[in-house]
């Protein structure tokens, strides 16, 4: 296992001067989140930044993952719009030249995976034709990474079409390929009551690609510094080692970037002894 960090967490930080901040503490693994400012997919100097950052990563030692989470990326009033639920095939079509973008992006740095959500249903659209625009969608991402050998990890969100493992599950019987896996935030298990988070990491061991940390509370969706939720995490950390996961444990505290490096410290305090006794 790789501890990791979200850059979504150094919202206020030159993404090279983050990695060099988590490298320096620790961290093995670095969550990209693409964003305004870090490695912006529409910005005409990508290129050579991302190759820039592959340079960095590797002089610093540290593996990656690409995350396609920004909030305000694709449109400046609406939160995480638009998503491959969009009711405009034209909105959709947006998400999805996004997604291939982080694919190309991700390949380039040599990353583990791209991380991707459903999105939210925002019209009164039928249960059908929603899992059909998102099949649909899906399948062309899927394509496209795969045409290109890159993995796809796709989270359950709280509050979205695919909130829960079992949405997920569903989500298979509607479309599957190879390199279709599973991006699983710990946090997310106990905020929606799916437990033993045990159980759901021995459930889904084939699945795995990219795991998120943070600490929770039960029925509140927030992401809390480890020791403020009520979460048990040698357990958890203890079950991924006997599933013999070696991906990126990636922190994801994007409401403390005010104050980034001391949380990332702190995170990194708390959660390396724990990995290291299961060594």
């Amino acid at each position: 296992m790789l501890l990791g960090y979200n850059t979504n967490g150094f919202a206020h930080h030159d993404p090279f001067a983050a990695v060099e901040i988590l490298a320096e503490l620790g961290y093995q693994s670095v969550a990209i989140t693409l964003d305004h400012g870090v490695l912006n997919p529409f910005d005409p100097r990508v290129a050579d930044q991302t190759l820039r950052m592959r340079d960095h990563l590797q002089r610093h030692g540290l593996r990656s993952v690409v995350e396609t989470g920004a909030r305000y990326l694709l449109d400046a009033r609406h939160k995480h719009e638009p998503t491959l639920l969009s009711a405009e095939p034209s909105a959709r079509q947006r998400r999805f030249e996004l997604l291939c973008l982080a694919i190309e992006i991700a390949v380039r740095l040599g990353s583990d995976c791209v991380s991707m959500w459903s999105g939210v249903l925002r019209d009164p659209a039928s249960p059908d034709a929603a899992w059909k625009r998102l099949s649909e969608s899906l399948r062309q991402v899927l394509d496209f990474a795969g045409e290109r050998e890159m993995i796809v990890g796709f989270e359950p969100e709280p509050g979205m079409w695919i909130a829960t493992l079992n949405d997920y599950q569903r989500l298979l019987s509607h479309v599957d390929a190879a390199n279709l896996r599973l991006t699983l935030d710990v946090g997310h298990l106990h905020c929606l009551g799916e437990v033993p988070i045990v159980a759901e990491i021995h459930r889904w061991h084939t699945r795995l690609v990219n795991v998120h940390l943070e600490d929770m509370r039960f029925g509140v969706h927030e992401h809390l510094m480890f020791g403020e939720g009520e979460m048990d995490f040698p357990p958890i950390l203890a079950a991924l080692g006997e599933i013999g996961y070696r991906g990126g444990l990636h922190v994801e505290l994007s409401r403390h970037s005010h104050l980034a490096p001391d949380a990332a410290r702190q995170a990194f305090h708390f959660l390396q002894p724990l990995i290291a006794i299961l060594e």
